[in-house]
């Protein structure tokens, strides 16, 4: 019998070798990755809740009858509260209604004093809180939705009250400086605007601060308010109160003629009523035309 050559089992294939200088590339890939991952988490974040940095709304509000509900939503329940407020006293301001616009940080009852003392130089005043604030819709407010909210409240004046457009005067607290301001230059008709306060063009703010300067604040600041270069290109009367802000100081002289500016301590008592009715007499009440059909009740 012939013997058969019998073969040796093959041996195991030898592991695969990785360099090192792969396992660097792969690493730092993913380094890479990770941290491109979390710089666009950062900069959503950032877009998202932006309004935050900004705006501070309140719910708290003082209890008032006779409160007015506006401006109804998609499922037509109205999203805006507000108040009309007659004057107090009888001149000829009273062809006249004050827009009042407060700040982001408060509701429209925080500036009860100076409401009042409008209303006793002889302005009818209307106030109402922005969406996120007081007592209207319980939402996070933005620019956009509270510039939705002064137009609402714009339109409820003309068309529910009959309020002429030559006699709405914006004047605006704060970031409600900038809403007055857009309401003014939208409507042309508008005998001039009053600004008290103002914050001033906020994406340059969080552009300089230090927690952010690793982001680009410039493409993702859309919470901005902005107010320098609107005042600039506003040509229609203004009155110009500063609470002696550099920020409040440096917009104001940016302004455009005709201009009052005046630094005040607190917006109410006889100084502030002295510069409201000089800015009244002076300028608006010459342009303004006598009412017609305005509902005072």
């Amino acid at each position: 019998m012939s013997r058969r050559s019998q073969k040796s089992p093959a041996s195991p294939p030898p592991p695969p070798v990785v360099e090192g200088a792969w396992l660097l590339k792969a690493f730092a890939v993913v380094i890479v990755v990770a941290f491109l991952c979390t710089y666009a988490t950062l900069c959503t974040l950032f877009y998202k809740t932006q309004w935050r940095l900004v705006l501070h709304p309140a719910r708290t509000t003082a209890s008032a009858e006779n409160l007015i509900h506006f401006f109804p939503g998609i499922s037509g329940q109205p999203q805006l509260t507000g108040e009309w407020l007659p004057a107090t006293a009888t001149n000829s301001y009273n062809r006249l209604t004050v827009l009042f616009l407060a700040g982001g940080d408060a509701t429209r009852s925080d500036f009860a004093e100076t409401q009042s003392a409008l209303r006793d130089l002889g302005l009818n005043v209307f106030t109402f809180d922005y969406r996120g604030y007081g007592a209207s819709a319980n939402i996070h407010p933005s620019q956009q939705q509270m510039t939705e909210d002064s137009e609402a409240a714009w339109r409820y004046l003309t068309d529910s009250r009959g309020v002429s457009r030559s006699g709405i005067l914006p004047y605006g607290v704060g970031v409600g400086a900038s809403l007055a301001l857009g309401l003014a230059t939208s409507h042309p008709d508008t005998p001039g605007v009053i600004l008290d306060s103002p914050h001033t063009d906020l994406c340059d703010a969080l552009r300089n601060d230090s927690r952010f300067r690793f982001l680009p604040v410039g493409l993702l600041c859309h919470e901005d308010f902005p107010l320098i270069k609107p005042l600039s290109d506003f040509k229609r009367p203004k009155l110009l109160i500063t609470h002696g802000q550099a920020s409040e100081s440096g917009a104001f002289g940016a302004a455009a003629d005709p201009k009052i500016v005046v630094s005040l301590t607190r917006s109410t008592g006889p100084n502030f009523v002295q510069t409201v009715s000089r800015f009244l007499d002076q300028d608006v009440m010459v342009s303004t035309p006598a009412p017609s059909g305005i509902k005072l009740h």
